[in-house]
C-alpha cells in the first residue's frame, strides 16, 4: 500500500526516546513490517541488550505505524494505543546493540476499536520474539 516510510514520528503518537522503530517498510489492510536498528542509549538497553519489554513495545509500535499510515492516508488523525494483553508470549533471543530487527504484524481480528494481532521479530532471519496482543485504540 504504498513505498516504505522513513519519517515514522509522524505515525504513531510515541516519541522520543520512546520510539521502538524506525522505518515502516510494508502496511496493508491486515499487515505492517517495519525495521529498527537498537542503539546503546535506548531505554530498553540493558547490558548491550534490548530487553524483553522493547521488543514487545517494537511489536505494538510496529501495528500502530501501520494503522497510522492508514489513518493518513484516510485523512484522519493518528489514534492513540494501548496494549490490553499478551498471550503466547515465546521470546528466544535479545538482540544485541546495533542489531536490525525486522518485525511483522497481521492483524487477526478487529471489533470497533479492539485489534488482536500476532507479532515476530527477526534479526538476520532468526526468529526473536513473537505474541500475541490486544490493542485498544482510541481517536
Amino acid at each position: 500500500m504504498g513505498p516504505p516510510v522513513d519519517n515514522i514520528i509522524s505515525l504513531i503518537p510515541q516519541k522520543p526516546p520512546f520510539v521502538m522503530v524506525g522505518h515502516l517498510l510494508f502496511v496493508d489492510e491486515r499487515s505492517a513490517r517495519s525495521s529498527f536498528i537498537v542503539n546503546a542509549d535506548n531505554v530498553f538497553v540493558k547490558n548491550n541488550l534490548f530487553q524483553e519489554a522493547g521488543l514487545l513495545e517494537n511489536i505494538a509500535q510496529t501495528a500502530a505505524a501501520g494503522a497510522g499510515y492508514i489513518a493518513k492516508a484516510e485523512h484522519k488523525p493518528v489514534a492513540v494505543g494501548y496494549i490490553g494483553a499478551i498471550k503466547d508470549l515465546e521470546i528466544f533471543n535479545l538482540p544485541k546493540v546495533n542489531d536490525e530487527l525486522i518485525t511483522e504484524i497481521t492483524i487477526e481480528n478487529k471489533i470497533l476499536d479492539v485489534s488482536v494481532i500476532s507479532g515476530k521479530v527477526w534479526h538476520n532471519g532468526n526468529l526473536l520474539a513473537q505474541c500475541e496482543m490486544k490493542l485498544f485504540c482510541r481517536q
